[in-house]
């Protein structure tokens, strides 16, 4: 996990994380703290386990960690977070040592996390979405697109928060049941 422990203490993430945090700090709806990100990365790992997914947890863990890192831009400057983020993935994930092409898989994940996927883990036409400067990305690996989606919707407590009326979240997202 040396490689996700570099990623949380590089400057540009550190940059954009503080940055989010103050944004945030009086946001009455879900914040996207270091406990998000966190919740994240563990409902992944055990969704991966339980489907025998074979993903490495530090690439569990930098997705989970990159996947929101963008909302400071769209707070900003409007830019979709999904997007921000993966230029942001471009900046920090090789200088922490990800390869080009763990760097794609991140990245393809992260443009598609807001996409519901299939039910169906096993069906390979996932993440076939075109999102990003007009070019086709195709997650080059589905289940992480998957998982992410899941778990950033089962990280929120949706059915105990006392802001769910004045949400904007669509009913059909929003996690409304324990052990959803």
């Amino acid at each position: 996990m040396k490689r996700v422990n570099l990623i949380y203490n590089h400057p540009v993430f550190q940059e954009k994380f503080q940055a989010l945090q103050e944004a945030e700090k009086d946001r009455k709806f879900c914040k996207h703290t270091l406990e998000h990100f966190m919740d994240v990365a563990r409902l992944m790992y055990i969704d991966a386990l339980e489907h025998d997914l074979s993903i490495s947890k530090e690439l569990i863990y930098a997705t989970a960690l990159m996947h929101d890192i963008g909302r400071i831009d769209q707070i900003e400057q409007g830019t979709p977070h999904e997007q921000a983020g993966a230029v942001l993935c471009d900046v920090i994930l090789p200088e922490c040592g990800f390869s080009a092409e763990e760097t794609e898989v991140v990245k393809a994940a992260i443009l598609h996390h807001r996409n519901e996927p299939s039910e169906n883990l096993s069906d390979k036409n996932l993440c076939e979405k075109d999102m990003f400067d007009e070019k086709k990305m195709v997650c080059e690996n589905d289940h992480l697109c998957e998982i992410l989606y899941r778990a950033d919707k089962k990280s929120r407590n949706c059915f105990a928060c006392e802001m769910k009326k004045e949400c904007n979240w669509d009913e059909e997202k929003m996690n409304l049941k324990i052990g959803n």
